[in-house]
């Protein structure tokens, strides 16, 4: 079996689609973006897991269900918790709402069957974000859950993901930290290009404790699932070494 072939069955337990294609038509190009891939992935400033955590996120964020699937099982794979998943998934939710709380319960959902965990099935759409909290509510225990109530307590109809309470209560130490949580979010942003907006997010995450080497490596994985332009959109606030 190939190189990159090999990578991507460990990653993922099986060969998807896209990779096989890749190869079946440029197996020297497949063997490039694996060694990009593999280098941006690996652990480093941030954890392996971590990196599949928070580009799941981001993808829930960016409404791109088919990569936050993909990062999800992942993630899963490496040893990510239910509880943990939900945290990042609420990051999300602090970017984008309820679409993107949503999108996410399709990866929730596989994460649980992956963990052997029953899941009653799912809604086609729901109405308010408390649907969308109740329902993961209903597929986790207490352990995973504690944020989701919480903030489920505080949700009605003027207080929704922009509501400044909601969004510190999200964005505060829980399963996940808050370091971890704020670069989650610079991310966000810098998936969809949005650099001229990150600027004093960077700066309350430095703040916080967060270093430049882990925004540089947040910004490699974004790398990879947003392109080159992403690099060009978070160096532009990265300190020269």
């Amino acid at each position: 079996m190939a190189d990159g072939l090999a990578y991507f069955k460990k990653v993922y337990n099986d060969i998807p689609n896209w990779v096989q294609i890749m190869y079946d038509y440029n197996p020297k190009m497949l063997d490039y973006y694996t060694d990009i891939r593999g280098e941006a992935f690996k652990d480093s400033e941030l954890s392996a897991k971590e990196k599949d955590e928070f580009i799941a996120s981001m993808n829930a964020g960016r409404l791109y269900k088919r990569s936050m699937l993909y990062h999800t099982q992942a993630a899963i794979i490496k040893g990510s918790q239910i509880g943990d998943l939900i945290e990042y998934f609420l990051v999300a939710y602090v970017y984008s709402g309820k679409d993107a709380l949503e999108l996410s319960l399709a990866a929730l959902e596989n994460a649980l069957i992956q963990k052997e965990k029953t899941v009653n099935e799912r809604k086609n759409n729901y109405a308010t974000d408390k649907e969308v909290f109740e329902q993961i509510i209903e597929w986790t225990n207490d352990s995973d859950n504690t944020l989701v109530k919480k903030v489920y307590t505080l949700l009605d109809d003027s207080k929704n993901h922009n509501s400044p309470e909601i969004i510190d209560l999200i964005m505060s130490d829980g399963k996940v930290s808050r370091k971890k949580k704020y670069l989650n979010l610079i991310g966000q942003y810098i998936t969809e290009l949005r650099g001229n907006a990150v600027g004093p997010l960077i700066e309350k995450a430095r703040n916080i404790g967060v270093t430049e080497a882990e925004l540089a490596d947040l910004g490699y994985i974004v790398m990879i699932t947003a392109g080159i332009p992403s690099w060009f959109e978070l160096s532009d606030h990265l300190n020269s070494k």
